[in-house]
C-alpha cells in the first residue's frame, strides 16, 4: 500500500525534472524495474550506473533496454586506483562471515550512497532500487532503508577508518549526511520488489520478450554479474565449501519467486566454472591478477561485524 501511494504521489511533487533514480547494474531486476516505473507508472526516470568494470553483457543490456524505453542515464566512474585498492584490502582482510559479506556490503553502500547524493544533487525524491527479495541482508533493508540512517548516519565503515590503510580523501568517497546542509531535502530508498510479487523466471522471460535485453541468455543473473563476484564467491568456496549465494536462492525457491529445476541445473554448474575458473569462471583469474592476489592471500582475519557501519544494523 505504501509503494503504491508513494509512487502515485511523487508524481504531483515537481520537485525536480525526475520523479525517481533507479540504479542500473544491466541485470535483469533493474532493467525490468525501469520498464515498469516509465512505462506501467508514468514515471520520469533517471538511469544512475556505478562503472566499476562491468562486464560486456550488462553494458549491452543497458544500451539496449535505455534506447528502448527513452530514459535519461548518468554514468559515474570512480577512480579505478581507489577501487582497486578497496578491493584488494577487503579480500586480504576478510571478516568472518568471508567474501562476499566483506566486499558486498562495503561497497555496496559506497555506491548507494552516491546514488543518494546525486539524488540529493538533482531533487529526485525518490530512489527505488532493483533488489530482489532478500536483497540486501535484512539487517539492512526490508523495503526502505531507514530514513534515519539516511539523514542522520555517517555510512564509512568504522575499520577503514582505523585502519590505517585509507586517506580523508578515500574514506570521503562514503556518504556522510552530517557534512550536508541543514537545508538538505533528502530522498526516500525503497526496494519496490520487496512489495511486488516477484518470479525470477517471469522477470527473465519479460525482459527478453519486451526487447529489453538483445539476447534471452543475456537476462540470466549468471552473466551481467560482477566481475569482482566470481573471485568474492571462488575465495567463499574455498573457505566454507559451499556459494555464499545459495541460502539467498534457496530461499526464493522455497517461497515460489524462482525455479527450482533451473538452479538444480545452473548451482552446481556455477560452481564447476568457479573452482576450475573455467569458462566464465575465468574471471576468478582475471580479478586475481588485477588484484595481484593468490590464493593464499584470500583471508579470513577479522572478527563478525568488524567492517559494519550503523548502515548494516538494525535501527
Amino acid at each position: 500500500m505504501d509503494l503504491e501511494q508513494t509512487l502515485k504521489n511523487c508524481k504531483n511533487l515537481n520537485r525536480g525534472r525526475y520523479d525517481c533514480l533507479v540504479p542500473l547494474s544491466g541485470g535483469k531486476d533493474s532493467i525490468y524495474l525501469l520498464y515498469k516505473l516509465k512505462i506501467e507508472y508514468g514515471l520520469r526516470v533517471l538511469a544512475y550506473t556505478a562503472d566499476i568494470n562491468l562486464p560486456k553483457v550488462a553494458w549491452n543490456n543497458i544500451r539496449t533496454a535505455l534506447t528502448v524505453l527513452e530514459i535519461d542515464h548518468e554514468v559515474f566512474s570512480p577512480s579505478p586506483a581507489f577501487i582497486r585498492k578497496l578491493f584488494r584490502y577487503l579480500l586480504l582482510n576478510q571478516e568472518a562471515r568471508g567474501a562476499v559479506y566483506t566486499v558486498s556490503y562495503v561497497y555496496a553502500p559506497l555506491f548507494e550512497g552516491d546514488a543518494i547524493r546525486l539524488a540529493i544533487e538533482k531533487d529526485i525524491p525518490l530512489i527505488l532500487a532493483g533488489y530482489s527479495p532478500g536483497q540486501p541482508d535484512p539487517n539492512r533493508m526490508l523495503y526502505e532503508f531507514s530514513p534515519k540512517l539516511i539523514r542522520e548516519e555517517d555510512w564509512t565503515p568504522p575499520h577503514l577508518k582505523e585502519c590505517g590503510e585509507f586517506t580523508q580523501e578515500d574514506l570521503g568517497r562514503f556518504y556522510n549526511p552530517l557534512e550536508l546542509p541543514n537545508t538538505t531535502q533528502f530522498p526516500r530508498y525503497l526496494a519496490p520488489y520487496h512489495a511486488w510479487d516477484y518470479d525470477q523466471n517471469e522477470v527473465m522471460r519479460k525482459v527478453t520478450d519486451l526487447g529489453l535485453v538483445q539476447r534471452g541468455r543475456h537476462a540470466s543473473p549468471i552473466v551481467s554479474n560482477y566481475p569482482i563476484n566470481w573471485l568474492m564467491m571462488y575465495s567463499d568456496l574455498k573457505h566454507f565449501g559451499y556459494n555464499p549465494y545459495a541460502p539467498e536462492f534457496s530461499a526464493l525457491i522455497r517461497e515460489g519467486k524462482a525455479s527450482l529445476n533451473y538452479w538444480r541445473i545452473m548451482a552446481p554448474l556455477v560452481d564447476f566454472m568457479i573452482r576450475h575458473k573455467v569458462l566464465l569462471g575465468k574471471e576468478v583469474s582475471r580479478i586475481q591478477k588485477w588484484l595481484d592476489l593468490t590464493d593464499e592471500d584470500l583471508r579470513i582475519c577479522l572478527p563478525e561485524g568488524a567492517y559494519d557501519p550503523p548502515l548494516l544494523r538494525n535501527v
